[in-house]
């Protein structure tokens, strides 16, 4: 028997008017609520993030058809408009905050669009909604240096911590990135698990470091839904995206290459 693969759903805005900004990795309202009643009508079983990790690490068995929600960044519409659908559903779901981009005294600026504030992330995690880490600013973390990268990471699971009094189990990488470097050094901070992109299903030997999503979007459609959660068509799916990914990756490393030669002569 093969082992297991599981469709983490990876989702940021959902609103009707987002910004231009936000608009191409949003849903609406509506689009939500019909996905998460496809969920519920094929008898999918959602679990969060720290769950399924944990029982990856014990070897415990998954449920049934598996499947997880989650939201990066901290969009205001998680709350209003994500929550009440989870909560008649029944559905637990992961939200990674990026901590400077949520409203109120600490707010860096900089957001994509409008964002939660920390009592509506109180609110969520009272609701059961796993809160995990998405870094302070959302930075490219590969691309930082080593004090840089640690300062976003501490600063972010301090502050969850200190708002919400539970300590962050979850981490998501902003843009997906991340390299040895970025992964240790959030294994360092305490997390004891995070997600990447990748755009293909979770399977334990990717490790708790490096497990991967799909990213719904406004393009998503019904049909594209049900194959994602599914786990049909995965590659045919996001092949134009994969093939950006891997021409991008280039220029990146080769960008940090320049950096560090820089450094070195400094």
């Amino acid at each position: 028997m093969g082992e297991q693969a599981v469709p983490i759903l990876m989702y940021h805005a959902v609103s009707a008017e987002p910004s231009d900004a936000a608009r191409t990795l949003s849903v609406t309202p509506e689009a939500f609520a019909e996905q998460m009643a496809v969920v519920a009508d094929l008898g999918l079983t959602p679990l969060g993030t720290a769950e399924l990790a944990s029982r990856w690490r014990d070897g415990r068995p998954l449920p049934a058809r598996p499947v997880l929600i989650t939201f990066d960044d901290g969009y205001e519409g998680v709350h209003r408009h994500a929550l009440p659908v989870l909560a008649g559903h029944g559905f637990p779901a992961t939200l990674f905050v990026s901590t400077g981009w949520l409203r109120g005294p600490s707010c860096t600026g900089g957001a994509p669009d409008t964002m939660l504030d920390w009592d509506q992330v109180r609110d969520l995690a009272a609701a059961g909604v796993e809160i995990g880490g998405h870094s302070h600013t959302h930075p490219q973390l590969d691309q930082l240096p080593d004090d840089a990268l640690r300062r976003e990471l501490i600063v972010c699971k301090e502050m969850v911590s200190d708002r919400l009094g539970a300590v962050p189990a979850s981490f998501a990488y902003p843009y997906g990135y991340s390299s040895r470097r970025v992964r240790e050094a959030v294994r360092e901070t305490g997390y004891a698990q995070a997600l990447a992109v990748g755009n293909g299903l979770a399977r334990r030997r990717q490790g708790p470091y490096a497990l991967h999503r799909v990213t719904v979007r406004r393009g998503t459609g019904a049909e594209e839904f049900q194959r994602l959660v599914e786990g049909r068509g995965i590659t045919r799916t996001f092949a134009r995206d994969l093939a950006l990914t891997k021409g991008y990756a280039l220029v990146r490393r080769a960008r940090q290459v320049r950096r560090k030669a820089i450094r070195s002569r400094v």
